[in-house]
């Protein structure tokens, strides 16, 4: 579908017949003024959107008019005023608790994975058994953000514990399977989005921490952990499949 998914086309779809029945016309009846004023007045809405809430209108306008012909370039996504809160991260007093706490062997494999590899939520839900490689103790992400490949090294508690689930779940395609109807709409046999988040939140607040624990907790903490334990910037910016090394300069500040 030229390169886009069709969720991508939906967000587009979406955004672009908000702007439609905003000014009750056409979008390709629209001049730069006037979308310029709207994305204007997303911006002075009391809610703060991001800046994917913005592409999805910029980028689905830019396509509309590119497919009709009609000049696009003025279309430029407004300055978007980042957060400068630094992650909060856990401790490794409550890592350990998570996982002590965490009474189903799957759960307890998923949060290992996710802080001992510092893997984001897709990552951990896309994972499939034929990329572990415990011969050589690495994990193959694959294709992750910005359609990039890694591998990040596995601990012997972490190969322990899948192998032990392997012999346990038997998963057959992807290593965390989902409940649901094979044949229900949208699902795909992996672990649901909801379902990791909830497992995580769950667990943190069994474990007794006060902190609001989410997914990306995790991976925030396996990065300042490994900055605490001395390993280099440069290596830990390729565990995490940073593009950029200023997204991983971010940790030294919360380093202790």
């Amino acid at each position: 579908m030229l390169g886009r998914s069709r969720r991508t086309f939906d967000n587009y779809s979406r955004h672009v017949a908000a702007l439609a029945l905003h000014f009750q016309c056409l979008p390709t009846e629209l001049g730069p003024d006037q979308v310029q004023d709207y994305l204007y007045s997303l911006q002075q809405r009391s809610h703060t959107p991001s800046q994917t809430y913005f592409k999805h209108t910029v980028y689905g306008l830019r396509f509309l008019l590119k497919t009709e012909g009609l000049p696009y370039s003025y279309l430029k996504l407004p300055a978007i005023a980042r957060s400068k809160k630094l992650p909060v991260v856990l401790s490794r007093r409550e890592v350990w608790q998570m996982l002590k706490t965490a009474s189903l062997l799957k759960h307890k494999l998923l949060v290992g994975l996710l802080y001992g590899c510092g893997l984001r939520c897709m990552e951990v839900r896309n994972l499939e058994v034929k990329h572990l490689d415990l011969d050589r103790r690495l994990l193959h992400i694959v294709q992750s953000k910005g359609n990039k490949d890694r591998l990040v090294p596995l601990s012997e508690h972490l190969i322990r514990g899948i192998k032990t689930y392997i012999n346990i779940e038997h998963p057959v395609k992807y290593l965390f399977e989902g409940k649901g109807n094979p044949e229900g709409k949208g699902f795909d046999g992996r672990y649901s989005q909801r379902g990791v988040q909830w497992a995580v939140k769950r667990i943190a607040k069994d474990a007794g921490i006060i902190k609001e624990v989410n997914v990306h907790m995790l991976r925030h903490s396996y990065a300042t952990h490994l900055l605490e334990d001395g390993v280099n910037i440069i290596m830990v910016q390729k565990l995490l499949g940073h593009a950029n090394i200023e997204n991983t300069m971010v940790y030294l500040h919360i380093c202790t």
